[in-house]
């Protein structure tokens, strides 16, 4: 049986201190794991429903004629439930999860959290250690392998919400120009998908429907032990246009 609590790492980052966190559900007798930045907890094993539905609504979307060998790039690993998510739907053939913080990278590569060694030892997927939001605007894109990669999905799951970001620097890819570059790194009718802990936000919902052919937003409810209810988030799923052929 594991410890109450247990901090199994702690790391000062230029982003603020962040930590790793175990503790024991009194309820279910299950292990919790939390990772706080600073005073915000950003995550939690006890809260997937929306990480996961994530990626089910994003690729979900994809035209149907993509059967397989689709390529997925995923900002923020965390977790990794998003992820995994992903290395599920047996279409997938690659998988990239670029993330800003090495240390996250580093507890999967140790084993430190739950999905750690699924995604690591799984030869389709690459963890990349770079700054996702510049690395779209960057003429180099997602993927410091192969420079100019499109995508089939891009999923996105770092800030809380469009209005509420991490950092400051991260709010210029929630504006027009932003998603523009943002669906540069799109194949044609590719999809790119955002959670948000933030109930649905009809401006910035009107906003990618000015850059993609289809925008909408899911509500994913789930139960939050925590509160005695049901919780939600958002998933933004947005859908660029096919090329237009002759």
């Amino acid at each position: 049986m594991s410890l109450r609590f247990e901090e199994i790492d702690w790391r000062p980052t230029p982003m603020g201190d962040i930590s790793l966190r175990r503790r024991r559900d009194p309820v279910s007798g299950d292990d919790v794991y939390e990772v706080k930045l600073g005073d915000e907890f950003l995550m939690s094993s006890l809260f997937t429903a929306g990480e996961i539905a994530l990626t089910r609504l994003g690729l979900a979307k994809l035209p149907s004629a993509e059967l397989d060998g689709l390529d997925v790039a995923v900002g923020g690993l965390g977790l990794g439930y998003t992820a995994r998510a992903a290395l599920d739907d047996p279409r997938v053939r690659s998988l990239i999860v670029v993330d800003a913080l090495a240390e996250v990278i580093e507890w999967h590569q140790r084993g430190l959290v739950p999905l750690g060694t699924s995604l690591v030892s799984d030869s389709r997927c690459r963890l990349v250690h770079g700054d996702f939001f510049a690395m779209v605007g960057d003429s180099l894109g997602l993927d410091p392998q192969e420079p100019g990669r499109l995508f089939h999905a891009i999923l996105l799951d770092v800030d809380h919400s469009p209005r509420h970001v991490l950092h400051p620097r991260h709010a210029a890819l929630y504006q027009p120009a932003g998603l523009r570059a943002l669906a540069e790194r799109l194949r044609p009718d590719g999809v790119f998908a955002l959670w948000s802990n933030d109930p649905p936000d009809d401006p910035f919902t009107a906003t990618l429907a000015e850059v993609f052919a289809e925008a909408e937003a899911h509500v994913v409810d789930f139960h939050n032990p925590l509160q005695g209810g049901t919780a939600t988030n958002t998933v933004y799923v947005a859908r660029k246009a096919a090329t237009v052929r002759p």
